[in-house]
């Protein structure tokens, strides 16, 4: 009875721990460099299940204008799953964001105490969808910004589907009011 028990607790916090969005202290540029793009301002929506469920809910994500080249992100919905990793003990994440662009793609640099996730911005048919990269994105060690964008270019470039969080990737955002 022991040992299955704690087969079952290692396979459960395996699980939990290899389901983390990447998070580091680096983000993939220096600086800002690109502006706000107004199109993305504003209340986005959608249902998605929970990763302790199936069960879907309502997620929404609020863009508004920080300054000309940041953003300011709230994020809600599923922080009470956050709050054992101590993201979050309330129900919105706030943090910033800015925008930089790789070989034609968008990435959110997202900061949420003093941590940066990167998530890659998608439009399509006036839906939206951040998708944050998985912890396990690549192996090197990641010690500057120069190097965090090196590793997500060759991630990219190397692979045929880019290996993402898919327990907080927002998929199909509508705008809302």
């Amino acid at each position: 009875m022991k040992k299955t028990t704690i087969i079952g607790w290692g396979f459960l916090l395996s699980t939990v721990l290899c389901a983390c969005p990447f998070s580091s202290v680096y983000q993939l540029e220096d600086e800002p460099s690109a502006y706000v793009e107004d199109q993305l301002l504003g209340k986005w929506a959608a249902f998605m299940n929970s990763p302790s469920g199936n069960k879907p809910e309502p997620v929404k994500m609020i863009l508004s204008k920080k300054s000309d080249m940041e953003y300011e992100i709230d994020l809600i919905g599923f922080v009470h799953e956050l709050r054992s990793f101590r993201v979050s003990n309330t129900d919105t994440l706030k943090g910033t964001a800015f925008l930089s662009y790789i070989d034609g793609r968008k990435f959110f640099n997202i900061h949420i105490r003093s941590q940066v996730y990167i998530a890659e911005l998608r439009i399509k048919d006036d839906k939206l969808s951040l998708l944050p990269l998985s912890e396990h994105f690549t192996a090197k060690m990641i010690r500057n910004n120069s190097a965090l964008r090196k590793s997500v270019e060759i991630h990219y470039k190397t692979r045929v589907m880019p290996m993402l969080d898919d327990d907080f990737c927002i998929k199909d955002m509508i705008r809302v009011n």
